[in-house]
This record gives structure tokens, sequence and C-alpha cells, in this order.
């Protein structure tokens, strides 16, 4: 029985899928974690700019549209996280796919190692009966050899 499991490279290059694979869920978790940040800013940056209440026409319309490309910079950000937010549910889809592809290698190299064991123990039974066939006839012999 071959002892060595053929398949060792194709594990290796699952787990090293698995292992980028799991790299880029990480990377988008920091994406997320970015915009969210963003977010936040652009959210705090449209609160203080309040709409003001005394000046002149055009400082009031000028206030007004910069509080209006606030909230479009505000809504830019979230369409970031939701988007950084799908990329991430994607990459897990991949993630969970890579990681079921390398289990199922992985099984394969268990059975085989259960089977090289099977073989080993099989291979000492047969060697530990062959002793023990070959003392009992050593010693029918002795027995049968003294008594003529």
């Amino acid at each position: 029985m071959n002892r060595f499991f053929r398949l060792s490279p194709v594990l290796r290059a699952r787990k090293a899928q698995e292992d980028a694979a799991r790299g880029a869920v990480n990377q988008s978790r920091a994406e997320i974690r970015d915009a969210q940040a963003l977010v936040r800013r652009r959210h705090l940056d449209l609160v203080g700019a309040e709409a003001p209440t005394e000046g002149t026409a055009r400082a009031m319309v000028a206030s007004i549209v910069a509080r209006q490309s606030l909230a479009a910079s505000l809504m830019g950000a979230q369409r970031m996280v939701a988007e950084a937010e799908e990329l991430e549910r994607e990459r897990m889809a991949v993630l969970a796919d890579a990681a079921k592809r390398r289990r199922a290698v992985e099984l394969m190299a268990e059975r085989h190692a259960e089977m090289v064991r099977a073989h080993d123990l099989r291979k000492d039974q047969a060697a530990l009966d062959e002793v023990a066939m070959t003392s009992k006839a050593r010693e029918a012999a002795r027995g049968g050899g003294s008594e003529a």
C-alpha cells in the first residue's frame, strides 16, 4: 500500500486558497470599518453645518448648497458601506466554498491515513500470527521428536 497521500499538494493548494479567501474577507471588514468611519465623519459635518437663520440671500443659498453637498457626500459614504458589505458577503461565500473544498480533501487524507494504519495493523498481526504458528510448529516438532 502506498503510504504517501498523493493529494497532499492539492490539500496544500486548497489551504492556500482558503487562506487567501480569509485574507480577502478580513480586507473587506477593514473596508467596511473605514466606510463606516467616513459615514460618521460626514454625518458630523452635516450636523455641524446648520443652515444660517440670518445673513444675505447669497450666504443663505451658499449654506444650503453646502449642506446639500454634505448630504450627497453622506449618501455616497453610505453607499460605500453598502457596497463594502455586499463585497464582504460575496467574499464570505468564496471563503465558505474554499473551506468546503479543503475539508473534502482533508477527509480523503484522513481516510487514507486510516487505511494505512489498518494496513499496518494487518501486516503486524500477520507477522505475529506467523511467529505464533512457527513457535507452535517448533513446539510440536520438539515434542514429537523427543517422544520417538
